[in-house]
């Protein structure tokens, strides 16, 4: 693994240059512009605080930038994750996400020194889209409170939604400058966002306007000029009980951790044509969320819009990510009296245009023009599944629907009979009979697909031979083979003749398997068995 990390090291930094220096400074600044912004509203969505978003993004730029296994990874809070975090901080509070995030981070490593970081390819691209809209959906409900001012009650999402059936009373300031700040990011130029993000204009435009006007609205509060904060994991608190009960909790973090940095790492390896070393990613996910608790952080991840937005502002090397983290930092020390005064509902409305852009879209739309039922099926199912439960349960939901879905698929094989030509194969029906068939199966053969098998033979009993051609069978499985196995017998009864050709290598050692368990084995008629190898390619 060192090794491996020294070699990543080696070919990024060869031959680097002052030119390269000026990229990756460049790079670093304006992924930072659009890092703070997000920083603090991930930091306030999950439940923490706005400081606590600003230590993450610190930390885990340097640590896991520094560690990771792309130079193109910028790691920091993200939306995904701060879903998860509110319901764990409203059962365990602070302390206990803390806890959970160290765990998580221990998790990550082992992943990674296990070397399972090709785990994720194993999740069905519409799983991974139906929980990343899941997510998007429980990011825009837990910002209802602080987009019109109001005070709910509930441990998640949906139960502080369902609070409000008792009735609430919008403030009046607060609507109408997160409505405001709304329509600016909506209508805010693209070609402006390359030089200045939208939510970067939005924040400093809000918080000028509720200075100016000394508007009554609620603010982020106070902003640390220290990287160590008061609320901050001790070794003394990881007791064995703590760490059983919030063990779930970790996983889930973990999972997301490592779906979330992956997925990002295989876009911006695309993007770059340099492939992410998944392995060396989770080490430096693991480390870094092993060392954020001791800081006061909150997971962190891989995010792929600042990952995006550093490749296209020029990163050279992971210096880029770190030069972000300084900044980051630089901005909480000089900034840090004007940053707590940016109003809530500024970081709701930016919370509520990222959550929209996190559904992906255009895969959703091809899904739906090419009407592809089992993907939006899974999709739906996965959405749906991630706000009621949690990522965790709705993963699992995901995969076990995709496995039903692919087994009833593959249970549809085709099998097609066809009397044969003798003529066309040039052999004398006198030597061998004339009523022969020729049976060809497609797909694999197995529990869910031998009834068709079965009704398909009990139409061909009465022929005098058949001819089994298994090119397009690429597995059997023991209950296949008995459907085999039973028909022997019946064949022996009737005195056909069976033939078996074209067979793949696995599936006809499975047969030799069997045939030398059989009395009543398959006849290899010596002229027929002639005329097929003579003509392999019919059958």
């Amino acid at each position: 693994m060192i090794k491996r990390y020294k070699n990543l090291l080696q070919q990024e930094f060869h031959h680097y240059s002052k030119e390269k220096l000026q990229k990756d400074l460049l790079a670093g600044l304006t992924v930072a512009a659009v890092a703070l912004p997000l920083a603090l509203a991930f930091g306030v969505s999950s439940g923490a605080d706005a400081a606590a978003g600003m230590i993450t993004a610190i930390i885990a730029g340097v640590v896991i930038g520094g560690l990771s296994g792309g130079f193109y990874q910028i790691s920091g809070p993200t939306g995904a994750m701060a879903a998860i975090l509110m319901g764990i901080i409203a059962t365990q509070g602070l302390a206990g996400v803390l806890v959970a995030t160290f765990i998580a981070g221990v998790i990550l490593l082992l992943a990674g020194l296990l070397k399972l970081g090709t785990l994720t390819s194993f999740i069905p691209s519409p799983v991974i889209t139906g929980f990343t809209s899941g997510i998007a959906i429980i990011i825009a409900l837990g910002q209802i409170d602080n987009f019109l001012g109001t005070t709910s009650v509930g441990d998640s999402a949906i139960t502080k939604l369902m609070s409000y059936k008792t009735g609430f009373t919008p403030n009046l300031p607060t609507v109408v400058l997160g409505l405001c700040i709304l329509l600016l990011l909506i209508i805010y130029p693209k070609k402006w966002n390359q030089v200045l993000p939208d939510s970067l204009v939005a924040i400093i435009l809000a918080t000028f306007a509720s200075f100016i006007f000394k508007l009554p609205v609620a603010t982020v509060g106070k902003i640390p000029t220290s990287l160590l904060t008061n609320e901050r994991l001790e070794l003394a608190t990881l007791n064995p009980t703590l760490i059983k009960q919030l063990f779930l909790p970790a996983v889930s973090i973990a999972m997301l951790g490592m779906i979330e940095s992956l997925l990002c790492g295989a876009s911006a390896g695309r993007m770059t044509g340099k492939d992410l070393d998944s392995n060396q990613e989770l080490v430096a996910q693991g480390i870094g969320n092993i060392i954020l608790p001791f800081f006061g952080g909150i997971p962190a991840t891989a995010a792929i819009a600042r990952t995006s937005v550093a490749i296209k502002s020029g990163a050279q090397t992971r210096l880029a990510g770190i030069f972000h983290a300084l900044f980051l930092f630089l901005s909480m020390i000089i900034f840090a009296p004007i940053m707590s005064q940016i109003p809530m509902a500024a970081l709701a409305s930016v919370l509520l245009v990222t959550s929209w852009r996190m559904h992906e879209w255009a895969t959703i739309k091809t899904m739906i023009q090419q009407k592809n039922r089992t993907a939006i099926l899974l999709f739906s199912v996965t959405m749906f599944s991630t706000v009621i439960f949690d990522l965790s349960i709705a993963i699992v939901i995901g995969i076990i629907f995709s496995c039903i879905f692919f087994i009833a698929k593959s249970a549809k094989i085709s099998i097609i009979t066809e009397e044969i030509d003798w003529q066309r194969i040039k052999l004398p029906p006198s030597d061998v009979g004339s009523d022969w068939a020729v049976i060809y199966i497609t797909g694999p053969l197995f529990f869910m697909s031998t009834n068709q098998l079965k009704k398909e033979l009990d139409q061909v009993v009465d022929k005098e031979g058949l001819i089994f051609s298994l090119r397009g069978v690429p597995s059997i499985d023991l209950t296949a083979l008995d459907t085999f196995a039973d028909y022997f017998s019946i064949a022996a009864l009737h005195e056909q003749k069976l033939v078996f050709t074209s067979m793949q290598p696995e599936v006809e050692k499975q047969f030799q398997q069997l045939w030398k368990k059989q009395e009543d084995r398959p006849i290899q008629h010596p002229t027929v068995a002639h005329a097929l190898h003579a003509l392999h390619q019919d059958y």
